[in-house]
């Protein structure tokens, strides 16, 4: 008989996160992926300003620090 793997339970906290400023874009991103130490990014869907902000999201370690 075939076994199942025990499911790992998914750990999600609030992560910080840069949100598109323009009221018709829904860009977002990590903000420890994103790169950007200063000042606020612009956004890679739509080109306005991001704004900080939080998100209830999966734990995804980033071992490259920028």
């Amino acid at each position: 008989m075939f076994q199942r793997k025990p499911t790992e339970e998914v750990v999600k906290e609030d992560t910080a996160v840069w949100e598109c400023s323009s009221d018709e874009c829904k860009g977002w991103m990590r903000a420890n992926f994103s790169g950007h130490d200063e000042g606020s990014p612009t956004c890679p869907i739509c080109g306005s300003d991001m704004a900080e902000g939080t998100r209830l999201l999966e734990v995804i370690p980033n071992p490259r620090k920028f």
